[in-house]
C-alpha cells in the first residue's frame, strides 16, 4: 500500500479557509489533551472511600475505576476512524460532549450504576488526543508539526501527574461531586475553544464505517482488559478469568481475518502490520507499562507510614505535590524531543526516551531514602517518558497514508493503553502479595516496591529492544 492519500480521499489542494495562528492551535488542542487525561487520575483520591460513598462492596466499587479505562480502550481507536471518515474536529467535539455528560452523571448522583456509566463516558473522551495529533499534522505548517505533536503526545502522561494533587486537594476539602463538576467546568472551555478556534481537517476518507470491525474490536478489547485488571480480584486461574482470556483470543483472530476482507476496516491490518508501525506499537505497550508503574508505586511509598522503615508518612496532597513536576518536565521535554527527532530521528528519540526511563527506576530503587530522592527519580523517569510519548507520532505517521492518521495514532494510544493496564494488574499483584504487618494493617513491603521498579524498568530495556528493531527509510514504509 502506498503510503500517499488514496483517490477516495479528499485532500483539497488549496485551503482558503480562516486558520488561527500555530501557537493558538497548538495551545488550544494541548488544553484538551490536559484535560481529557485529567480523567485518568481525577478519582484516585477518593478511591479508598468509594465503597462507602456509593453504598457498594469494594469489588463493585473499583467499576468506577475499570469503566473509565475500558471505554477510553474501546474509543480510542473508533474516534480516530470515525474522525479519518467524517471530520476530525468534529469527533473531537463529540469526545468533548461524552466527557461534559458524563462528568454531569457523575456529579448528579451518589450511586453505582450512574458513576459507572459516567466514568465510561469520561474515560471515552481519551480519544481526544490522537485525533488533536492528526489535526496538527492536517493543519499545521511542516516546520511546526513535529514539536506540536510532541506536546500534544505528552498531554497524555501531563494531565495525570499535574492532576492528581489537584483531584486530591479538592477531595480532602469539598463534597467529591465537586471533581466532577470542575471536569464539566474543565470540558466546557475545551468545547468552546474547539468550536472557536480549531478548522475543521480537509483531510477524509469517505466511505461506510465498519461496524463489523468496531463490535469485534470492543469485544476483544473488553474480554482482554477485563480479565488483566480484575485478574487479582478473581484470581487468574479462575474459570470467569480463563474463559476470558480465551474468548478474547478467538474474538481477535475472528476480527482479524474479517478486517482483512474489508475494503474501509476499522483498522487496516496491512498498514498496522508495517514493521515501522508494529515494533513502535508494541514499544508504545512497554513505555505504556513503565509510567503506570510510577502512576501507582511512588504514592503509595511517599504515603506509607515512616514506621514501616522505608515510607514518609506523607498525605495525598503533599504525596501530589511531590509528584506534580513529573508532568511539567515531559511537557518541557517535548520540544527537545522535536528538535532530537529532527537531528537523529524518531527511532533514535524513542530509544534514548526508553534508556532513560530505565536510568530512572535504577534510581528509585538505590533512592528510597528521602522524599527529595523519590521525586529525583520520578524526574527521570517522567523525562524518558516525555521523550518516548513524543517520538511515538511521528514514527506512526511516517509511515501511514495521510487519510488514516487519526486512526493510526488511536491504535498507537490504544497499545499504551493496553500497557497501563496491564501495568496496573501487575502492579497490584505484586504489592498484594509482598507485604509487610503495621499496626493491624497489612501493607506493601520495601521489596514488593522494588520488584515493581525491577519490572518496570525491565520493560523499558524491552521497549530498547523493539525500538532497535524499527525499520527505518522508505523502504520501511512501502
Amino acid at each position: 500500500m502506498s503510503i500517499t492519500a488514496d483517490a477516495s480521499a479528499t485532500v483539497p489542494s488549496v485551503d482558503d479557509r480562516r486558520l488561527p495562528s500555530p501557537a493558538v492551535l497548538i495551545a488550544t488542542l494541548g488544553t484538551v489533551g490536559i484535560v481529557v487525561s485529567l480523567m485518568q487520575t481525577l478519582v484516585i483520591p477518593i478511591i479508598p472511600l468509594l465503597p462507602s460513598l456509593l453504598h457498594a462492596s469494594a469489588a463493585d466499587a473499583s467499576w468506577v475505576i475499570t469503566a473509565a479505562l475500558l471505554a477510553g480502550a474501546v474509543f480510542t481507536p473508533i474516534s480516530g476512524r470515525l474522525g479519518d471518515m467524517f471530520g476530525k474536529r468534529r469527533v473531537l467535539l463529540a469526545n468533548l460532549l461524552m466527557m461534559i455528560a458524563g462528568s454531569v452523571i457523575c456529579g448528579a448522583f451518589s450511586s453505582l450504576v450512574p458513576e459507572i456509566i459516567g466514568r465510561s463516558l469520561q474515560g471515552a473522551a481519551i480519544g481526544a488526543i490522537p485525533l488533536g495529533i492528526s489535526i496538527m499534522r492536517d493543519e499545521l505548517p511542516p516546520e511546526r508539526v513535529g514539536s506540536a505533536m510532541a506536546i500534544m503526545s505528552a498531554t497524555l502522561g501531563v494531565g495525570g501527574a499535574v492532576g492528581l494533587p489537584a483531584a486530591a486537594f479538592i477531595g480532602q476539602n469539598a463534597d467529591w461531586h465537586v471533581l466532577f463538576w470542575t471536569a464539566a467546568g474543565l470540558g466546557v472551555v475545551c468545547a468552546i475553544l474547539v468550536f472557536l478556534l480549531v478548522p475543521e481537517s480537509p483531510v477524509r476518507t469517505p466511505a461506510r464505517f465498519d461496524f463489523g470491525g468496531a463490535v469485534g474490536l470492543s469485544v476483544a478489547l473488553l474480554s482482554l482488559l477485563i480479565a488483566i485488571t480484575k485478574g487479582a480480584d478473581w484470581g487468574w486461574g479462575s474459570g470467569s478469568i480463563l474463559a476470558l482470556f480465551a474468548v478474547s483470543l478467538a474474538v481477535f483472530l475472528g476480527w482479524g481475518y474479517f478486517e482483512l476482507r474489508q475494503k474501509a476496516p476499522l483498522v487496516d491490518l496491512r498498514v498496522s502490520a508495517r514493521p515501522r508501525v508494529l515494533f513502535t506499537n508494541v514499544a508504545s505497550i512497554a513505555v505504556g507499562f513503565s509510567l503506570y508503574a510510577m502512576s501507582l508505586g511512588f504514592p503509595q511509598l511517599l504515603m506509607a507510614p515512616e514506621g514501616t522503615g522505608y515510607g514518609f508518612g506523607l498525605e495525598m496532597v503533599n504525596a501530589g505535590l511531590v509528584l506534580a513536576p513529573s508532568g511539567l518536565v515531559m511537557m518541557l521535554l517535548s520540544p527537545v524531543s522535536a528538535r532530537l527527532t529532527r537531528a537523529r530521528g524518531p527511532k533514535v528519540t524513542l530509544m534514548l526516551g526508553a534508556t532513560v526511563i530505565a536510568v530512572g527506576y535504577l534510581c528509585a530503587v538505590v533512592l528510597m531514602n528521602g522524599v527529595w530522592e523519590i521525586m529525583l527519580a520520578s524526574l527521570i523517569v517522567a523525562g524518558g517518558v516525555g521523550l518516548a510519548y513524543a517520538a511515538m507520532p511521528a514514527l506512526i505517521m511516517g509511515a501511514v497514508p495521510i487519510t488514516e492518521t487519526a486512526a493510526a495514532n488511536g491504535l498507537n494510544s490504544l497499545m499504551r493503553s493496553i500497557g497501563t493496564s496491564t501495568s496496573a494488574a501487575v502492579t497490584s499483584v505484586v504489592l498484594a502479595h509482598m507485604t509487610i504487618a503495621y499496626g493491624g494493617h497489612v501493607l506493601p513491603s520495601r521489596e514488593g516496591f522494588h520488584t515493581i521498579f525491577f519490572i518496570a524498568m525491565a520493560a523499558a530495556v524491552l521497549a530498547i529492544v523493539l525500538t532497535a528493531c524499527i525499520p527505518m527509510g522508505r523502504k520501511a514504509e512501502a
